[in-house]
């Protein structure tokens, strides 16, 4: 049997409508699913939303609509997101889920419980909205959480406990022994700081009057608290508490791919969490950075959002993926502008890829009696050799989630054919065996981009196996 490979995406609150920074997230976990699945792995391939908690409340409160049709509304729109943006995903759970996702949330309970991890106790905090999350020392400054740089508020309340500090030890060994790689080695050193730093007990319950959620079980007073609820999401869908089958074939994850603003939550508390069940560890946690726009952070209040849906109806799929990835640091922030975009699309897609594309085919069609033919006996030995390497490079260069190198490296191979065509003189000589080792480069080239432009890739199969009219697979773009 094929080995299996499982990656999941975070899931995004539903207190608002999705935008470019999710986008970037989905799109590299799909590159990951896709392939892998190509390299004959049984993937399976999770995304969905968080949709219990305080942010999604007061948000369908300002809508004016009841919570649940809020967040039916919005993780409709997530899903089309995927569909959107062409993204493979196998699943995609929703914490509302109350057959699927229920029964995994209350059957840790009991776990957690049984093992004596769960404990009451009033307590007194700052809290953050935005994350979901109670704040302490260096996530304040001036009385504002340092991700959502928005006020923090003071909750007083009497609330069920998890047993975190009971597993910090453990936890800190896994990671400095890298049992979970933490990918980019900079975010392990932050995880391993911050157990240093000491973490308190996490609060695992909110006062059901304040909070959305499921009531806690033997205490309708108390709703579960919204990480407990989120997290499970990987095992919830897989089948945890309802069919275990699945879980025990896709169980653990290969890859967990998460902003670096919920580090914590799945360094630490997810580990604890699996520790006090019983169950097997990520093998891997990837970390991306955030967008920002024009140098700037993207904040409603700025009117800065990107909307991805705009962005692919104008540019298509493709090539909103291609800048994601290739402008995008795999683990860095990065920045869009519309700017960048088109130059990225006129340099990059138009001008390379397409126009690649269109110059062979254009000088194959005035060849009469033309017939591609696939052989390894290259006129020119050293394309062969960058085919190779090429594919070396691609292959290696994801196992260390580097996109926007592993995509250099193709767009290295497109460069080298341009240079072979202007050795040659191809639009001179027209000599058949140049077209056909250039028709055998484009085709591995199509094989490349699979992962990355899917959408391409399947145009260029087409084009050269005479299967669909000559097309401009990137129109330019006006810099107006």
């Amino acid at each position: 049997m094929p080995k299996k490979y499982y990656i999941t995406t975070s899931i995004p609150y539903t207190n608002a409508p999705p935008h470019i920074g999710f986008a970037l997230e989905i799109v590299q976990a799909d590159v990951l699913a896709r392939y892998f699945r190509t390299a004959g792995r049984d993937v399976f391939f999770l995304t969905g939303t968080d949709e219990h908690g305080l942010k999604t409340l007061r948000a369908a409160e300002v809508a004016g609509k009841s919570t649940i049709d809020f967040a039916d509304e919005v993780s409709g729109k997530f899903a089309e997101l995927a569909k959107t943006l062409n993204i493979s995903n196998d699943d995609f759970i929703r914490t509302t889920d109350e057959k699927r996702h229920k029964p995994a949330v209350y059957k840790l309970w009991e776990k957690y419980i049984k093992n004596g991890d769960i404990y009451k106790k009033k307590y007194k905090g700052f809290y953050c909205a935005g994350c979901e999350a109670f704040k302490t020392g260096k996530e304040i400054i001036g009385g504002e959480c340092i991700i959502h740089q928005k006020p923090v508020e003071i909750i007083e309340e009497e609330n069920y406990f998890f047993k975190l500090s009971k597993y910090l030890p453990e936890i800190k060994k896994i990671i400095g022994k890298e049992k979970i790689k933490i990918v980019p080695e900079s975010k392990k050193n932050e995880v391993l700081g911050m157990i240093g730093n000491g973490i308190e007990d996490v609060s695992f319950s909110r006062m059901k009057d304040k909070y959305w959620g499921w009531p806690v079980p033997n205490d309708p007073s108390q709703n579960l608290y919204v990480w407990l609820d989120a997290l499970p999401n990987y095992i919830s869908a897989l089948g945890y508490g309802s069919n275990e089958k699945q879980l025990k074939k896709y169980w653990p994850v290969n890859v967990h791919c998460i902003g670096k603003d919920i580090v914590k939550f799945h360094a630490i508390y997810w580990p604890a969490m699996l520790l006090s069940a019983g169950l097997d560890l990520p093998k891997s946690i990837f970390i991306h950075g955030f967008i920002n726009v024009g140098g700037q952070k993207m904040s409603k209040s700025l009117g800065n959002v990107i909307d991805p849906f705009e962005l692919v109806k104008k540019y298509g799929a493709d090539a909103v993926r291609y800048y994601l990835l290739r402008e995008i640091p795999s683990t860095e922030d990065g920045d869009f502008s519309f700017e960048k975009f088109k130059q990225r699309y006129n340099a990059d897609l138009a001008g390379g890829v397409g126009n690649l594309v269109a110059r062979v085919l254009g000088i194959s069609a005035k060849i009469s009696n033309f017939e591609f033919r696939i052989s390894d006996k290259f006129e020119n030995k050293e394309l062969k050799k960058q085919i190779k390497s090429t594919k070396k490079r691609v292959a290696k260069k994801l196992e260390e989630f580097k996109f926007n190198e592993a995509l250099a490296s193709v767009w290295g191979l497109i460069s080298f054919c341009d240079k072979y065509i202007n050795e040659e003189k191809l639009w001179e000589t027209k000599n058949p065996k140049v077209i056909n080792d250039l028709f055998f480069t484009i085709k591995e080239i199509a094989g490349f981009l699979r992962p990355f432009l899917p959408e391409t890739s399947e145009k260029i199969m087409r084009l050269y196996s005479g299967q669909a009219k000559p097309e401009i697979l990137f129109p330019r773009l006006q810099e107006k």
